[in-house]
């Protein structure tokens, strides 16, 4: 860390790395944004090929202000702020204590990850954590990268369903529209919807949330209503939790519908927790030989009985689509959402009188996405930082 005028620490060196990750293709900054946060007073240290997989070369991010290093370690050596796509797949060693880490982290899945963080007495910021309002949209990777892998999921689908999604009228007769039901009416649930109508199917969707009926029926599809009796909300997540009386209700529901459905989007992932069960096999069975089902919820314990993070899977004669991080397939708009989310992030916290990144653990926002600092795993109450 620098000294900033009034001689107090000063956060302004930002390193970003290059994904390690097994099938990862996006890049967590792309130029223009580094542009903009090098003339804001960030130095921008880019690991060298960082934005192979994107189209990106070391002097398209050199022509944008930043340095390219080679060694991982000398970028480590240099800066105070790391930011990656997802953790680290390696060790951590070799972060400054009191650096700053900022990536998607699933925070859910890699417990014994955010321990090691916190040993080594580096602070970790996870995005995916950052709470929803009017003043973080532009920091909301959640919904990003989920609008893009909704609609990637109805386009891995229609690429392997054994029929068309359009009707079509012929001299040999009438070709009916694939159906298509949506379970989950978030943000990934929603472009499904609106990409699979624009495609030319019969789409229906259901939420247990009955109040997203209009948005749905807004994009021309049919909102399934199962009565479930009295659901509870949680305001700050927008998640809806069911007792398992009200699970057993709502599959009832969703076997009559997945029973004459083509294709099944299962979009209910549930961020900070597991996703729920909304399919069990003895649901699939019912359903057509040749239809498909993609799990979008597949890393995070799955809406599909039976589903695979890693590769398809066919349960009586239904195929079982990964949705695992299918954003990826999209890395260009992928990469540049993702960037402007970061962005948006360090503007955000930018403390222009002083030249540094503002790190206020009582901040509103920084205090839900804030995991370890001072070599603890944070609670909800956050203690004052001092940088």
């Amino acid at each position: 860390m620098t000294e900033n005028k009034t001689g107090g620490a000063r956060m302004n060196t930002v390193l970003l790395c290059a994904e390690t990750t097994q099938g990862e293709t996006r890049v967590a900054l792309v130029p223009k944004h580094v542009k903009t946060l090098c003339e804001m007073g960030y130095e921008i240290f880019v690991q060298s090929d960082a934005g192979m997989y994107v189209g990106f070369t070391d002097e398209d991010y050199i022509a944008s202000g930043a340095k390219i290093i080679t060694s991982l370690q000398d970028g480590y050596d240099k800066c105070d702020i790391i930011i990656r796509v997802n953790k680290p797949d390696n060790n951590i060693g070799g972060m400054r204590e009191r650096s700053v880490h900022i990536s998607s982290f699933d925070t859910l899945n890699n417990n014994k990850e955010i321990q090691e963080f916190a040993n080594a007495g580096i602070r970790l910021i996870s995005l995916d954590m950052i709470p929803h309002s009017s003043i973080t949209a532009k920091m909301d990777i959640q919904s990003s990268q989920s609008s893009l892998a909704g609609y990637y999921a109805v386009v891995l689908a229609a690429s392997k369903l054994p029929k068309l999604f359009p009707m079509l009228y012929t001299p040999a007769g009438i070709i009916p529209a694939a159906r298509v039901f949506v379970i989950g009416a978030n943000t990934a649930g929603l472009q499904a919807i609106a990409t699979a109508r624009r495609m030319g199917a019969r789409v229906v969707a259901y939420d247990s949330s009955p109040d997203l009926a209009e948005e749905v029926e807004s994009l021309g599809a049919k909102f399934i209503k199962i009565d479930l009796g009295e659901t509870v909300t949680f305001e700050e997540d927008d998640n809806t939790t069911l007792t398992s009386k009200q699970l057993q209700l709502q599959r009832q529901g969703l076997l009559n519908i997945c029973a004459h459905s083509d294709i099944v989007i299962a979009s209910d992932y549930k961020f900070g927790r597991p996703s729920p069960l909304l399919l069990t096999k003895d649901m699939i069975s019912y359903m057509k030989p040749g239809s498909l089902i993609v799990d979008m919820a597949v890393n995070n314990g799955g809406n599909v009985e039976g589903s695979s993070p890693d590769n398809d899977v066919v349960y009586d004669g239904v195929m079982i689509i990964s949705g695992n991080k299918l954003e990826r397939s999209v890395p260009i708009d992928a990469s540049n959402m993702f960037s402007g989310n970061v962005f948006a992030f360090l503007e955000h916290f930018w403390d222009s009188e002083f030249g540094t990144f503002k790190l206020d653990a009582n901040n509103e926002i920084i205090s839900k996405c804030l995991i370890t600092s001072d070599r603890k795993v944070l609670t909800e109450t956050k203690e004052e930082l001092t940088i």
